[in-house]
């Protein structure tokens, strides 16, 4: 996020500047999984997660247009979402880092089918939630997808990743 142009007091475009927000925030890092209607599995590594409900469980969860994921989840009623745990790096750089046009990113870790939208829910997370999705709209280089949890659990491992304990990945698609 450092150098992207932000808006002026007065509305209008300055010169390039940090971000001063996202240069302070940390954030969990999650995995999304899914599978569309061949069962052929996908996942990617998303940073922008937030919980916009209570009771129903509800998520906003956005994924890069330009992730081989995204079209996967496009065909998909439902996502299962993985939060990682504090010592989840390897796993998070097989996410972020390898692309599923290139390699099958599923035979490198241990995982089970969904019982409610057949995606892949990974044994090893701090915890995991299977959801429908409800509703997608544009948020920029990304979609939002709005999820509702059916079911989950606690994964075996502790803590949370967060994106300040990552080093730098490099993406196997742009980010936007």
């Amino acid at each position: 996020m450092t150098g992207d142009r932000v808006r002026g007091a007065r509305g209008d475009a300055t010169e390039e500047v940090s971000d001063p927000i996202t240069e302070h925030t940390d954030y969990a890092i999650y995995v999304v999984t899914a599978a569309d209607e061949s069962r052929v599995p996908s996942g990617c590594l998303v940073g922008f997660v937030t919980q916009c409900s209570i009771r129903p469980a509800r998520f906003l969860v956005c994924i890069s247009k330009e992730n081989h994921t995204f079209d996967v989840v496009e065909r998909s009623a439902g996502m299962a979402l993985h939060l990682l745990g504090a010592e989840q790096i390897e796993l998070a750089s097989l996410f972020g880092e390898v692309t599923g046009d290139e390699a099958d990113k599923f035979t490198r870790c241990r995982w089970d089918r969904g019982t409610r939208t057949s995606s892949p829910i990974l044994r090893d997370c701090a915890a995991w939630l299977e959801c429908l999705i409800l509703d997608r709209f544009d948020v920029g280089d990304h979609r939002a997808h709005l999820v509702e949890g059916v079911c989950g659990g606690v994964g075996n491992q502790s803590g949370v990743l967060t994106f300040l304990q990552l080093p730098e990945l490099s993406p196997g698609h742009p980010a936007g």
